[in-house]
């Protein structure tokens, strides 16, 4: 006889999620468990979109399931598992908190106390790196005071911005739509705003933009806590923000600010990253120029998740100035690590919030 999906599903109650420690059955992930002939169905619905997980859950569910079988007796044929991913829009989960941008499940700042510590190298980073794991990923450029995303994803040589309607037409490079103010007015302008001015320029790029159907939108923001951040918390449904430190003192203490503002907003902190961590010569030496670790330190001060930490290198830099982003996963196997470490660990990160239900629209109260 065929395995029982009673069976199935007590198989499923041994296989643990990698992320948040629980069960499969327990979380609710197995939506669909039957059987024909020999032949095992599955179809277990993911926390996160492009889990990066994915690939070690198959293998506890297949493992699982011929334990199972071996227990009854049963002769097997095909373990079939289909995964998906909840499709709902981020605003209906959320019940009664509206988004402007209904179609797209996570919005993450990427933010920073100060400027300087390659704040958008992360953010270009993580958006992608979670698209070279299969999601479909947006990226705004809301620095609108030094937008440096047209030369970080070569976006020069692209010609001007289209238009729908009323609708911006997004970038589509390196597997990823994005935005950037900085191909709507001259390279060479300098962008000077007042507190409305910076308010309304953003919120035009956030929601005038047709980003379509996406599991992301990493959101580029300028350093500090002023009138981008507090208008972005405010305007979009936050899945929480990522903060970006160098290791050195100085640099931390601006970090700790961003992320009291985060936390005064209600915006779960997703994690830090210490980017610029150390510096290898080329005689292979590793140099701790800014004092390597200082970053993990005050996220483990603060109760924060770490997400990793990026070295300085040549060719990173190299990439970024000649718009290739994807490039720097062949840099070494080194490096291409710890870029998919920082993408599936804040993947991870998200699939707790997403449990927990952490999704906010802040309210602001000025006394």
């Amino acid at each position: 006889m065929p395995l029982s999906p009673d069976q199935i599903k007590d198989a499923l109650r041994t296989v643990q999620d990698p992320d948040l420690h629980k069960d499969l059955v327990t979380l609710n992930m197995v939506k669909e468990t039957r059987s024909e002939g020999t032949d095992v169905f599955i179809t277990i619905e993911l926390t996160t979109p492009a889990c990066p997980m994915k690939d070690k859950i198959k293998g506890g569910i297949e493992l699982a399931i011929n334990a199972k079988a071996s227990e009854h007796g049963e002769k097997l044929g095909a373990i079939n598992i289909e995964f998906t991913a909840d499709v709902r829009p981020l605003n209906e989960k959320m019940q009664d908190k509206q988004s402007p941008l209904p179609q797209v499940k996570h919005v993450i700042a990427v933010g920073a106390g100060k400027g300087g510590v390659g704040k958008s190298t992360v953010a270009v980073t993580l958006a992608t790196g979670l698209a070279r794991f299969g999601a479909k990923v947006g990226l705004l450029d809301g620095d609108i005071y030094g937008p440096s995303l047209p030369t970080m994803l070569g976006l020069e040589s692209l010609q001007g911005q289209q238009t729908q309607g009323n609708m911006l037409l997004p970038f589509e490079v390196h597997g990823i739509k994005t935005m950037t103010i900085g191909k709507l007015v001259d390279p060479e302008k300098a962008l000077i705003w007042r507190g409305p001015m910076a308010h309304g320029a953003f919120k035009q790029l956030a929601t005038q933009t047709e980003w379509g159907s996406l599991d992301y939108l990493i959101v580029d923001l300028p350093p500090g806590t002023g009138d981008v951040p507090l208008t972005l918390t405010q305007l979009l449904p936050l899945s929480g923000a990522v903060i970006v430190c160098t290791p050195q003192k100085v640099a931390q203490d601006d970090a700790r600010r961003a992320v009291r503002m985060f936390q005064q907003l209600g915006v779960n902190i997703l994690g830090v990253v210490e980017n610029m961590s150390y510096f290898v010569g080329d005689d292979g030496k590793e140099y701790n120029i800014f004092g390597r670790g200082g970053a993990e330190h005050m996220a483990s001060g603060m109760n924060l998740p770490f997400l990793g930490s990026l070295p300085i290198h040549m060719k990173l830099r190299e990439n970024s100035d000649a718009g290739t982003p994807l490039a720097n996963w062949n840099v070494s196997d080194d490096i291409s690590e710890k870029l998919d470490g920082l993408c599936k660990n804040l993947a991870s990160q998200i699939s707790i919030a997403t449990l927990s239900g952490q999704y906010v629209q802040p309210t602001l109260s000025v006394t």
